[in-house]
């Protein structure tokens, strides 16, 4: 019978592993062990440094021994009971509903996890349930970035069945014997070794940065730099087959995670296929089920560089990922828009300001969800013990009243882990403002500078917090604001959104960057507690122009994210009878601008445009006067109107000499002011 290709692979995997000698002596020695000397080995170690490998060839002493032997990675499993006992089953090749126990009670196995810091939610109930529910005679070896969890170490009953192992670098020999494997010659070696200082992921993108090199073998020349990765990514971009490689190197660098067709796009090819096969091999670019993604180290020095080296190339990268991310964000169902929201949300990761407030673990292994009866005693817990018993109150009459607008968040054992509820301002009634006094709040800022219209709506955040975070940077607050981005880009007439936070001094470089203006007019109290209100009126900027408003800030990562024009005095849109009010005393006033400047109509879009974005108020009001006057003057093209035109100039525009003007208004001639009062044109 012909070998298989598997047997091939295995081969040349063992000829290419070197070193890791007290690593895999100490494995091996549990596998041969009658009974095991220990039930979990933790292997911890920055990213980089060859967890994956070791596991791999952990995996492969299994198989040599006849030992069953399942791989599980978390990057593949949702960090719940549920699909983690699945996917372990499957491993054993069992159906997904069948429980693995019965399998691992005949003989000794073995389960290998890489990647635990993603299965961080599960921590507790692997200490707690399910390891100590396996047979004896299991070994579990867990690899993460993080060290075991303090609960681990302290709990007594642990400490006996479990070894610690953390990963350092490959020692001389061993670095030697790497660069040996993959034909660095000898002569160069040493200086390879001084600048890697045996980190696994150097020698690999030095091995890489060799094999990419044309004709023969010139003498390495480490850059004076203390920073290897970096330096060596450097290198090894100069030295790809062509620029198109180069190319695909960057983008899949930029974006969170790299698939074929985004990767089309940004690159603005009709076939990516071979570059993403040639990116796919590359030892720092790793794989999930969704894409590729390079390693951390790599992604930041890659990323640095094109920036650095060309801006207007790292900007329409930018541009190119976020029209794929947009487009299919409005085709995709809830739980892949979500994900392609973070996608998005991830292009803006290098800005200072964005970086701080957004767990970048897309969800922490939490799901949104929609609000059950069985989640209204845990939710209204949430909020008395973060803002005490008049809120909770509150919160429970919005679940009452608007149940559609709550969002929950689900950890991995599926309980509220912390929720947002959105209360929709069109569909409250004077009992509502009567219960809540933030409804009562932003409801009377949206009278003073928005008022609803037929079909419009606008949202109030009412609550958003993590069952143990609260309003602090966390898995529940990004997955929050993840949510409310898509609520902004797909909701239909959608006016103004209010979003009030606990600590708004907090979150004030957050939303200034996302163009939320500071509302104290709409602060409230409640409790004894005082909140600010953040907003964003979509009328004056909407939902494309606001996205290009963060895309220059996004490539512009540097720049403080200054208030919008509109963000400082936002563009007011007043109802009928408000809006015939303004321009009897805007006529009243068209000879004082002075006067002028205190009228609304020097706030409405039509204003604001005619004199300019950057326009203060008495700039406005000139324009405001110019707006009248050619308003007036084209009732002289008909001849049935040049009579209201007469009235308006005789009665405002140049009024006979008087010593004051009239204190009330309403004995002025109406029939002018109906003919130039248009608040659809105006507004």
């Amino acid at each position: 019978m012909p070998p298989k290709l598997a047997d091939r692979l295995s081969a040349a995997r063992r000829r290419r592993f070197v070193g890791r000698d007290a690593e895999r002596e100490l494995f091996a020695s549990a596998l041969q062990s009658a009974d095991l000397p220990f039930n979990l080995l933790f292997i911890f170690g920055p990213g980089g440094v060859g967890k994956t490998t070791l596991l791999t060839e952990f995996h492969r002493l299994c198989n040599d021994s006849s030992t069953p032997v399942a791989l599980l990675d978390g990057r593949n499993i949702e960090p719940s009971p549920d699909p983690f006992t699945a996917s372990l089953s499957l491993a054993l090749n069992l159906p997904p509903t069948s429980p693995p126990h019965e399998r691992l009670a005949s003989r000794k196995h073995i389960i290998i996890l890489d990647t635990f810091e993603l299965l961080a939610p599960l921590d507790n109930w692997l200490r707690d349930t399910f390891l100590p529910s396996l047979p004896e005679h299991t070994l579990t070896v867990v690899a993460s970035r993080n060290p075991p969890s303090t609960a681990w170490r302290s709990d007594p009953g642990w400490q006996d069945f479990l070894r610690i192992l953390p990963l350092r670098n490959l020692a001389p020999h061993e670095s030697r014997a790497y660069l040996s494997q993959h034909n660095i010659p000898d002569d160069q070696i040493q200086a390879v070794l001084n600048f890697t200082h045996g980190h696994p992921l150097a020698l690999s993108l030095v091995a890489d940065e060799f094999a990419q090199r044309p004709g023969p073998a010139r003498a390495f020349q480490p850059e004076a730099s203390p920073d290897v990765i970096k330096a060596l990514l450097e290198r090894f971009v100069q030295k790809v087959p062509g620029p198109a490689h180069r190319a695909a190197l960057e983008a899949c660098a930029l974006v969170r995670l790299t698939t074929e067709p985004l990767l089309a796009q940004m690159l603005g090819a009709p076939d990516a296929h071979e570059l993403f096969e040639w990116l796919r091999e590359l030892s720092f670019v790793e794989l999930s089920p969704e894409g590729l993604f390079p390693h951390d180290l790599a992604r930041e020095a890659l990323a640095a560089d094109v920036r650095w080296r060309n801006p207007d190339w790292y900007a329409e990268l930018h541009k190119r990922a976020r029209g794929y991310y947009i487009t299919h964000i409005q085709q995709s169902p809830g739980p892949a828009q979500q994900r392609l929201m973070f996608d998005y949300v991830f292009l803006h990761r290098d800005s200072p300001v964005v970086r701080p407030f957004v767990d970048w673990q897309t969800s922490g292994g939490m799901l949104a969800d929609s609000l059950r009866d069985s989640d209204i005693p845990a939710i209204t817990e949430m909020v008395l013990r973060h803002e005490g018993e008049d809120s909770a109150q509150i919160a429970s009459h919005w679940m009452n009243r608007q149940p559609q607008g709550i969002i929950v968040l689900r950890d991995s054992e599926r309980r509220p882990a912390g929720f947002a509820a959105m209360v929709s301002l069109s569909l409250i009634d004077p009992s509502d403002r009567e219960a809540d006094s933030a409804a009562r709040s932003v409801w009377a800022h949206l009278q003073r500078h928005a008022p609803l219209r037929s079909g419009e709506t606008a949202t109030l955040f009412r609550f958003w917090m993590g069952r143990d975070t609260y309003q602090t940077v966390s898995p529940a607050q990004s997955i929050v604001f993840i949510n409310a981005v898509l609520h902004y880009l797909t909701t239909p007439g959608l006016v103004f959104t209010f979003f009030p936070c606990a600590e708004p001094e907090f979150w004030a470089p957050m939303f200034a960057y996302a163009d939320l203006a500071r509302l104290p007019d709409a602060d409230f109290e409640v409790g004894g507690r005082r909140y600010g209100m953040y907003g964003h009126n979509w009328r004056a900027v909407p939902p494309m122009q606001w996205l290009a408003l963060l895309a220059e800030r996004e490539i512009a990562p540097g720049a403080e994210a200054a208030p919008h024009p509109s963000a400082a005095e936002s563009i007011v849109v007043l109802s009928e009878p408000d809006f015939a009010a303004a321009v009897r005393d805007a006529l009243r006033d068209y000879t004082q601008p002075s006067a002028l400047q205190s009228n609304p109509l020097v706030q409405s879009r039509l204003t604001v445009e005619a004199a300019g974005a950057n326009a203060g108020r008495a700039e406005r009001a000139a324009a405001l006067q110019k707006l009248i006057q050619s308003a007036a003057e084209s009732l002289q093209s008909s001849p049935r109107e040049m009579k209201l035109y007469r009235a308006l100039r005789h009665t405002y525009s140049s009024p006979p000499k008087r010593k004051s003007r009239p204190p009330n208004c309403s004995t002025c001639p109406s029939a002018p002011i109906a003919a130039i009062s248009n608040p659809a044109s105006t507004a």
